[in-house]
């Protein structure tokens, strides 16, 4: 078995974050998430982080080394928010905040973690896009923006530091079996599940295996890429 690493996952506390989250600690690595409020969800390390704040960014990565002896070696950029709405209608603020949380946020925690990568040659930068980020969504181009630039964000990365033993990818899950989808009406989601190859929605863990596996030595050679776990819904994007 591979030496336990450090991991830092923002956004971890629910949902898909928190999958990948108890996918790294049940594979031996030492995890913290990041939440923005509350406590950690039981049996995880957690610190408070505000991801458009670089103080905030800075406090929490300092305060997760100390909490795990080290440096940071896996980051898992997953913080996000929604604010939907048609462009002839969306503000201006819903549409910053959307960039400033999912993309300045991302930019913010990598540059932070890529410190203490340059210093130790080797590293993980993962970022969690959506399959929306290349195939667009009506009443989401805030997200969709946000979600797509990360792999412009990735790939600059994987040119300036892919000679130092540090990746940088993106993985784009589709729509994914979680509370929010299980409240759809059954209408929507069969509107749903017809453009989806696969026949069904994503089940976290898968979200989560497809993480672990770009975090791990096996991934060395891959940088730059993006890697959806959607079923089939965004081929050709």
């Amino acid at each position: 078995m591979a030496d336990p690493r450090n991991v830092l996952i923002t956004g971890g506390n629910r949902g898909i974050g928190l999958s990948i989250a108890r996918a790294f600690q049940d594979a031996g690595d030492n995890v913290v998430i990041t939440h923005r409020s509350g406590e950690a969800p039981e049996g995880l390390q957690g610190v408070i982080c505000d991801v458009t704040d670089s103080e905030s960014v800075d406090a929490a990565f300092a305060a997760a080394e100390v909490m795990l002896g080290g440096r940071i070696e896996v980051l898992v950029a997953n913080a996000g928010i929604t604010r939907d709405g048609l462009l002839m209608r969306m503000s201006d603020e819903d549409f910053d905040a959307v960039i400033d949380t999912n993309l300045a946020g991302a930019f913010r925690c990598a540059r932070r973690a890529s410190k203490g990568m340059i210093t130790m040659r080797k590293g993980r930068i993962i970022f969690i896009s959506s399959v929306v980020g290349l195939l667009g969504s009506a009443g989401q181009v805030n997200y969709s923006a946000s979600k797509s630039a990360l792999v412009g964000l990735a790939r600059s990365i994987s040119r300036e530091l892919g000679g130092r033993g540090i990746t940088a990818n993106v993985i784009a899950p589709g729509f994914v079996q979680t509370d929010m989808t299980e409240s759809l009406s059954e209408d929507l989601k069969k509107t749903y599940l017809a453009g989806i190859p696969a026949g069904r929605f994503a089940l976290s863990h898968e979200v989560a295996a497809a993480v672990r596996f770009i975090a791990s030595e096996d991934a060395a050679y891959i940088t730059g890429a993006v890697i959806p776990v959607d079923g089939g819904l965004g081929m050709g994007h």
